[in-house]
């Protein structure tokens, strides 16, 4: 998290909302900035608000340099998105034999230290992860997420949809991979997820965090098995939650719902203030339990 700055400051909840609405591209750098002034005074800068509330990736290391992974920046075909697309593929080095795998998808800035955290710590639960990059083809992830958000932009959804299919269909062709394999997502890739799920009828199971929604109609096409993670203070995506868990309680379709009460969007993510210990420990435990279940029938 933030360098302990927020530990010091109580963060007003209009300071997340205005976070929430610029690291998803609905209000500019410079409006964020503008806009935070309003809860500055009393000894507080805009410039602290600003460092209570944006990511330190120096927490995000919470599995590294571990004999027991094996880590590699790798290359897939993606001949209906990208052509070539990279990603970060990590595995137990001490495998005997073929394994499920889990296809981790980014939020809207690519595959940030954050991200290929969570790729490894599915590694280290004895899975192949793949997290691919949406923003390989432009030269990879920038090292910050504002560069990061700007990049992703000039992609299309559906390309890095097409993208992240292929990344499915990598693993599950990848000789240390048995077939079966899962997809979680944040975020936006917690949209993919979502999207996967109702696409690619083959994959083990979809857990989407706080991501967006497939069209209604698209509810009736759910062939995979569905855990949905959802923070309570998370107007933008619960408000789209309604209409879909209505598409797909009248389509007859399973889902399983956990919603965490006092959280945030982004509540699982460590490099920042929103980070909620407790569900976010919670929220993986029971996603290493559906995967268990699901892609080794455990």
């Amino acid at each position: 998290m933030a360098d302990g700055a927020q530990d010091k400051i109580e963060i007003p909840q209009e300071v997340f909302r205005l976070y929430d609405a610029y690291c998803h591209g609905d209000l500019s750098r410079r409006a964020f900035f503008s806009r935070l002034s309003a809860y500055a005074g009393g000894g507080i800068t805009v410039s602290m608000l600003a460092a209570c509330v944006m990511p330190d990736y120096s927490q995000a290391q919470t599995v590294t340099g571990e004999a027991d992974l094996i880590e590699e920046e790798i290359t897939y075909a993606s001949p209906d998105g990208a052509g070539t697309m990279g990603g970060y593929l990590v595995r137990p080095a001490n495998a005997t034999g073929p394994l499920p795998a889990i296809l981790v998808i980014h939020e809207n800035r690519g595959l940030n230290p954050y991200i290929r955290d969570v790729t490894r710590r599915a590694a280290k639960a004895g899975y192949v992860a793949l997290g691919p990059d949406a923003l390989y083809p432009l030269g990879g992830y920038p090292g910050n997420d504002d560069d990061g958000r700007t990049l992703q932009a000039e992609r299309t959804r559906e390309a890095m949809f097409a993208d992240f299919v292929a990344g499915a269909e990598f693993l599950r062709a990848h000789e240390a991979v048995d077939g079966n394999v899962g997809v979680t997502g944040f975020c936006f890739g917690g949209a993919m997820a979502n999207q996967l799920a109702v696409s690619l009828p083959w994959l083990k199971a979809s857990v989407p965090y706080y991501g967006g929604w497939p069209a209604a109609e698209e509810a009736a096409n759910l062939a995979v098995p569905l855990q949905i993670h959802l923070a309570s203070d998370d107007p933008r995506v619960n408000e789209g939650w309604v209409p879909y868990e209505a598409a797909l309680k009248a389509a007859g379709k399973a889902y399983e719902l956990h919603w965490y009460d006092g959280t945030q969007h982004g509540f699982h993510n460590d490099t920042t203030p929103r980070f909620n210990p407790e569900a976010a420990a919670l929220a993986w435990s029971r996603t290493l339990d559906f995967f268990g279940k699901h892609l080794r029938g455990s």
